[in-house]
């Protein structure tokens, strides 16, 4: 489990303990983890997933410890909060190393325990903003663009090896790193801001269901297939309304 100091992924770690997985806890803030691993009697290991280098050491102590692993969650991901004009080039070029290539390079690292625990499972934690781009968060957008193209294409790849990849694109949710209510215009898009322990119940569902790639809400989906049609007239309304 990336990402899982806090909000969704910690949310995640809860619901997966409570259904009685043994969950190996990834992120940078070893002072989060520790508490959550205490919690729900699980593991840390303190890993930059936008670092190649750290993922793959990160990933042979973990093999080592549990060479068959039954699911990988990548959800860590960072906001850009600005535009490809306003934000700062190093924050661009984050943004692009943790919530896209991240979780490229964490599925590469865990795969062989993935294939010897199968049938295995991985969740992708994209987001609405992978299928519509928003005019003031490009980067952000941009980058989970390229995760759901991972997302889907491993799905391809890896189904008739065993291992099933399930991409779960959540909508506004309100977390320490995205606090969506105070930048969310007031009206539709701020009452539309859920909890991150709705994501979690929604990936238990995933996985119970088997489903490929899911919404939450689901009605989300419609905005998705109307970027696809109309894309300028979406962006456009997106970018005017959505924020501040």
């Amino acid at each position: 489990m990336t990402g899982a100091s806090s909000g969704i992924g910690a949310a995640i770690a809860r619901a997966l303990a409570g259904r009685g997985w043994r969950c190996v806890l990834l992120a940078r803030r070893r002072d989060r983890l520790e508490p959550l691993a205490a919690e729900v009697d699980g593991e840390v290991e303190v890993c930059d997933v936008g670092d190649r280098a750290a993922v793959e050491r990160t990933a042979a102590a973990v093999l080592e410890r549990h060479p068959a692993l039954g699911l990988l969650v990548n959800n860590a991901g960072i906001p850009g909060r600005s535009g490809f004009l306003e934000l700062e080039p190093e924050r661009i070029e984050e943004v692009l190393r943790v919530n896209y290539l991240g979780g490229v390079w964490c599925l590469r690292a865990f795969l062989p325990g993935l294939e010897r625990g199968r049938p295995a499972h991985v969740v992708n934690v994209v987001s609405v903003a992978g299928t519509v781009a928003f005019a003031p968060s490009g980067p952000y957008s941009a980058s989970k663009h390229a995760q759901l193209a991972f997302s889907r294409a491993t799905a391809m790849q890896l189904r008739p090896r065993g291992i099933h990849v399930h991409t779960v694109n959540p909508g506004f949710v309100e977390t320490e790193g995205f606090p969506q209510r105070s930048v969310l215009a007031s009206g539709f898009f701020r009452r539309s801001v859920i909890k991150p322990e709705q994501v979690a119940e929604h990936v238990l569902s995933v996985l119970e269901r088997g489903s490929t790639e899911t919404f939450v809400p689901g009605w989300y989906r419609p905005f998705a297939l109307a970027q696809a049609i109309a894309p300028g007239l979406v962006g456009r309304l997106a970018g005017r309304r959505a924020y501040r």
